[in-house]
């Protein structure tokens, strides 16, 4: 049984015999195999893969501490026997995870077992990274970063938004991602007021080109935004860019266990609405991140529980002009055994192309 696991049976308490896991990215954090089709059952005496012919050799090879079962079609048979076989009378399933429809589906499944809902049981878990969970999101973020040296000798006016996205997204395909962590946001000129702005097939305008962006490595996302000028910065986009950076550098400088993400929020809330730019910082500081983009703790103002080790988040502060252009800065940082650590080594003066 690796560590997850552990973690996971342990976490069962007195209220549940086992924990059906249905969502694909807790049963990889689970077991470290990546499948889209099948469960993880997890009970106090052992735990199992369970798939069809398309993933079972695989598993066999990859999945660590279960034992890999190939799926029959009588699955109410066959978890059956495997709760005969380990006591299992509670059995918890993820109830924020599944549909109305799947859950009808497992009471027919479970017929003459206590179906209960477990909750967040597995997100509670995964918000807190180990050591090895830490240096994979720090593999995913080099490939960003070297994805954001090239993009800079890549741009010209003749590109498109679309372009520079696609452009992000082949490189880090080809330096070692698997996969994107979210959908690429590369948006210029007044686009770049749009804090979610969609790439569009337009040439670049001239100004600010915000880059917002990741990687996916061994399951874990990386995550950061960088903001460029396309032609040169005038005296008002000057200011704004310090004070983006400013509130950015200030809050990274208070990060540390036992800060609120609130209190971070408040930080640098409090630096851009202090500035003539009041009212122009709309969404919250930052998020944590994991197998998912977005994940607890909070960094808002709703943030109101405290940074403890294994956390890993980003502080991303933005100002938005609407009509007229935005800029946002964003780094990773992780609460580590031995301290805070920056996880994001990338420039983050003034660049203008």
């Amino acid at each position: 049984m690796n560590l997850h696991l552990q973690k996971a049976v342990t976490a069962l308490g007195e209220n549940l015999d086992a924990l059906l896991v249905t969502d694909t990215r807790n049963q990889r954090w689970l077991t470290g195999f990546p499948f889209e089709d099948g469960f993880v059952f997890v009970t106090k005496k052992d735990s199992y893969l369970l798939t069809d012919s398309r993933y079972i050799e695989a598993a066999e090879k990859a999945a660590k501490g279960v034992t890999v079962l190939q799926m029959t079609g009588k699955r109410n048979e066959m978890f059956a026997d495997l709760c005969r076989q380990n006591g299992v009378k509670r059995v918890g399933f993820e109830d924020h995870r599944v549909t109305v429809a799947e859950l009808e589906r497992l009471k027919k499944t479970f017929e003459g077992f206590d179906l209960l809902p477990a909750g967040r049981l597995l997100e509670d878990l995964r918000e807190y990274k180990d050591e090895e969970e830490i240096e994979n999101i720090i593999s995913a973020q080099r490939i960003a970063e070297k994805a954001f040296d090239h993009i800079l000798g890549y741009i010209t006016p003749d590109r498109t938004e679309v372009d520079v996205a696609l452009e992000l997204e082949f490189f880090m395909r080809a330096h070692g991602a698997e996969g994107l962590a979210f959908q690429t946001i590369t948006v210029s000129g007044d686009a770049s007021a749009l804090p979610h702005g969609v790439p569009r097939p337009v040439k670049l305008k001239k100004g600010f080109l915000t880059m917002d962006y990741g990687a996916l490595y061994n399951g874990y996302c990386s995550d950061m935004t960088r903001t460029v000028v396309i032609g040169k910065a005038d005296e008002d986009m000057k200011e704004l860019y310090a004070t983006v950076l400013n509130a950015q550098l200030t809050a990274e400088a208070a990060v540390k266990e036992g800060v609120t993400g609130a209190e971070l929020d408040k930080i640098a809330r409090d630096i851009i609405d202090g500035s003539k730019y009041k009212g122009c910082f709309g969404h919250s500081l930052g998020h944590g991140v994991g197998m998912y983009i977005h994940e607890s703790p909070s960094v808002s103002v709703g943030g109101t529980k405290p940074f403890g080790k294994g956390h890993v988040i980003t502080v991303e502060p933005g100002i938005y002009v609407k009509g007229k252009y935005g800029c946002r800065i964003e780094d990773m940082m992780a609460i580590r055994q031995n301290g805070v650590e920056l996880l994001t080594d990338c420039p983050k003066n003034l660049i203008e192309l």
